[in-house]
């Protein structure tokens, strides 16, 4: 266990935002399933603009990489764009 205050007070912040990035990558994965799962082409052209800009600021704050983010847009935009 830490000693110095510095290294308990990094993994409080370690934990927090752990938890943080969980529920925000855990709630895009969602909205992407839910996308896939979509029928309706006016629907899916607007949860398309949501999940998007979900995917980009996950790639940004490095929670997941941007090669990841890339591919599911482009698999989504062939889905939306099949319907």
């Amino acid at each position: 266990m830490a000693h110095h205050l510095s290294a308990k007070k990094r993994i409080r912040q370690t934990e927090s935002k752990r938890v943080k990035n969980k529920y925000y990558a855990r709630s895009t994965r969602s909205a992407v399933k839910k996308l896939r799962e979509t029928t309706d082409k006016e629907a899916a052209t607007e949860q398309y603009s949501e999940v998007i800009t979900m995917l980009d600021k996950l790639a940004k704050k490095n929670i997941i990489h941007k090669n990841k983010a890339s591919n599911l847009k482009s698999k989504l935009a062939k889905h939306v764009n099949s319907l």
